[in-house]
């Protein structure tokens, strides 16, 4: 039974190795830079997300009418240019700086967002077409 698969499994092989050289391969350097920007967008999401388990944040969220889960969502989903905004702002915030700062900070990109219609959180604001 074997020898009646040496003959096809060597000519599959020897196909494989002749095409081998056409399928491209792709390899770059990654600068320092860029696994800093990484590292500094899980450190930017991780800590918002940990604003969000306040319990002072989600009362204030729901004062303004946005669900926690859709946030929760929406920070997953942001831009590294979002987060990049975000982190800076967080960063000139006092040591134990007010949750309020910050929750104005992710209120504004809300409405950005809904200005632009990338998303459709609050009905009173319409996109621009």
């Amino acid at each position: 039974m074997i020898h009646f698969l040496r003959r096809p499994i060597a000519v599959l092989l020897s196909l494989l190795l002749a095409l081998m050289p056409m399928i491209p391969a792709q390899a770059a350097m990654i600068g320092n830079e860029q696994l800093i920007n990484q590292h500094q967008q899980g450190q930017t999401r991780d800590s918002l997300q940990q604003l969000l388990q306040q319990q002072s944040a989600r009362q204030q969220l729901q004062a303004l009418g946005v669900s926690p889960d859709l946030v929760k969502n929406r920070i997953d989903s942001l831009t590294d240019s979002e987060l990049a905004r975000i982190n800076r702002h967080v960063d000139t915030l006092d040591a134990g700086g007010s949750v309020l700062g910050i929750l104005l900070v992710i209120f504004i990109v809300f409405v950005i967002t809904d200005v632009i219609g990338a998303t459709d959180i609050f009905p009173f604001i319409h996109p621009v077409n």
